[in-house]
């Protein structure tokens, strides 16, 4: 039996063997209609396009990278990541591109790797933990490597984003306490020299009024745990706390169980980002579903537009869920949910 051949899948699809070549590589923008046929086409035929002449007639590598400056435990232990990284797999599937996921531990192996990038090493990378003048952007402009944001950047850029409003869960979150009669509302926050971390402690500041009991975190449960002892060692201790995401939560409320106090009657306690286990918990969690995987399919889908020389845009993705649960609200018998 011959091998199945470019030309069989185009003549199964009804299309020129230059538009296959354009479905598979992504090589130019054709319709979802066409691609669909295309596809259906190549898979009734279990036809595969090669990698190495894919590669050679695009001139390209055809792969994305995400570079990750973080501690190792905090991505393995973060659930934003995971999705994130599944929502850009699932773009990039459509076409068979490939990811390159590049965790390094500092600053100058940040930018070494995206230096190689600029070598061929990928086609564009998608950028996240941005913060406020960000010498990445820069480089990556002069390294001229199609690049999308992930984040409110301020700064002139030419480069596509992906925004949301990452300040509005808090607003909501804080009222919801207020409401319940909290007034001592602490935040225990991320990082703020990263934009996302400082958008929702400057939100924080606002709702409450003060940032007397605003303590900054690392994303660890350790760090959530010291914020925590801090904390409920005040003299007047804060009656409720937000922290930035759910591992920082969970430890600050296994801390304060274990120094005698109910939750949600003696203090009450939301996270982010939702962990898969927040809902189990023992109160169950208010957190924030955060929508990584919608984030990263705009990110994928911008990004692969701009390697095609789509002109950049921003594009803002309305994916945040206050999701309400015993930890917050006592007189809840199920999680009730709001969007922003």
């Amino acid at each position: 039996m011959s091998r199945t051949t470019i030309a069989d899948v185009a003549r199964e699809a009804g299309v020129t063997k230059a538009t296959v070549s354009h479905a598979m590589s992504g090589k130019r923008p054709i319709s979802e209609d066409t691609r669909a046929k295309v596809l259906a086409a190549a898979q009734k035929l279990n036809w595969v396009p090669s990698p190495s002449a894919r590669a050679l007639a695009t001139q390209r590598a055809n792969a994305i990278a995400v570079v990750l400056a973080r501690d190792p435990e905090v991505i393995a232990n973060d659930s934003f990541f995971p999705a994130f990284i599944a929502g850009v797999e699932s773009v990039l599937a459509e076409t068979e591109t490939a990811l390159l996921l590049q965790v390094v531990p500092d600053r100058a192996a940040e930018e070494r790797a995206y230096r190689a990038l600029g070598h061929g090493r990928a086609d564009g990378a998608v950028l996240l933990d941005l913060r406020d003048h960000d010498w990445r952007v820069p480089l990556l402009e002069e390294l001229g490597i199609p690049t999308v944001l992930v984040g409110a950047y301020e700064q002139p850029t030419r480069f596509s984003c992906v925004r949301t409003d990452d300040a509005a869960p808090i607003r909501e979150l804080v009222a919801h306490l207020r409401a319940r009669g909290h007034e001592r509302i602490a935040h225990v926050s991320g990082p703020l020299d990263y934009v996302h971390s400082r958008a929702r402690a400057s939100a924080y500041v606002d709702a409450s009024g003060s940032d007397a009991l605003l303590r900054e975190g690392d994303f660890t449960a350790s760090s959530g745990r010291e914020r925590t002892a801090e904390l409920l060692a005040l003299p007047e201790r804060p009656t409720a706390i937000l922290y930035a995401n759910d591992t920082m939560a969970i430890a600050g409320l296994s801390y304060a169980r274990s120094h005698g106090l109910s939750i949600p009657r003696d203090l009450a306690i939301a996270g982010f980002d939702d962990d898969h286990l927040s809902a189990h918990l023992s109160p169950a969690l208010t957190s924030v579903s955060s929508g990584p995987a919608a984030r990263g399919r705009a990110a994928a889908r911008l990004l692969q537009a701009d390697i095609l020389g789509a002109e950049p845009r921003t594009e803002v993705v309305d994916c945040n869920v206050v999701h309400f649960r015993e930890s917050t609200s006592p007189e809840s018998t199920s999680p009730e949910s709001t969007a922003d």
